[in-house]
């Protein structure tokens, strides 16, 4: 099959938020509620990036498809535009980023970004409300008031942004990491990338079917880089220096 010609294709447009470089503790602290053992504190140093506002959409990533002559993913009967792609794996998140010149978050960039300046466990503070998030909110976090379940995404930027102007990090759907997934060190880290190799990438932030517990800022999640669901996309960096891809 002959490779479509892209030279009349426009690629999408992506609005971006400035992230600061600055120095915070990745992880979180051992009297955090529903806290985990991988999430040991650390000292991580960063450049500044550009992170996309929003999480990658239907749109954004059909015209990618379209241009590269690959399958359209399932939208779960939900719709497309302007709702974030969903069952894509790592490597399609990965080809995308790269299509666009951009670049998958590393681990350390995501939470950073999330957290812009927050230490609690949610950007948004102790509690996270589903007028906050889209998760389920059948499942609050501690002991706070249950919210609504919308068995679904929603589209991009229906919540307000965190403090950095980032829509999304809690909630909605999961998003694909650059990094294989390991141990944190105990050492303070610059610029980190995460191991050399692995078996699983990391993903973060929660989805539309999860406890509010899993939207942590700190939370980690991980599997097969191969793996597509219907709560799992991504969003990007243009970062001020890139990194090739491992």
């Amino acid at each position: 099959m002959e490779n479509p010609d892209t030279s009349s294709i426009q690629k999408p447009n992506i609005d971006w938020a400035e992230i600061p470089a600055g120095t915070f503790t990745m992880g979180s602290p051992e009297g955090e509620v529903n806290r985990k053992s991988n999430e040991r504190q650390h000292q991580v140093i960063l450049g500044a990036f550009r992170m996309s506002k929003y999480e990658i959409t239907f749109e954004q990533y059909d015209q990618f498809c379209e241009a590269t002559g690959r399958d359209k993913p399932s939208d779960a009967g939900w719709g497309r535009k302007n709702r974030p792609v969903i069952n894509v794996s790592w490597y399609d998140a990965t080809a995308f980023a790269s299509w666009m010149g951009c670049r998958l978050p590393t681990e350390a960039e995501w939470e950073y970004a999330c957290r812009a300046g927050t230490t609690t466990p949610f950007n948004t503070g102790d509690n996270l409300t589903t007028n906050q998030a889209n998760y389920n909110g059948n499942f609050p976090y501690r002991d706070n008031e249950k919210g609504e379940f919308r068995q679904s995404t929603m589209p991009v930027g229906s919540y307000p942004p965190n403090p950095w102007g980032l829509y999304d990090m809690h909630g909605n759907i999961w998003e694909w990491c650059h990094d294989w997934f390991d141990a944190y060190p105990i050492e303070p880290q610059t610029n980190p990338k995460g191991p050399d190799s692995g078996l699983f990438r990391i993903f973060r932030g929660g989805g539309w079917r999860n406890y509010a517990q899993l939207c942590r800022s700190a939370f980690r999640y991980n599997y097969f880089p191969d793996y597509r669901y219907f709560n799992i996309g991504f969003r990007v960096v243009d970062a001020v220096i890139p990194f090739s891809e491992v």
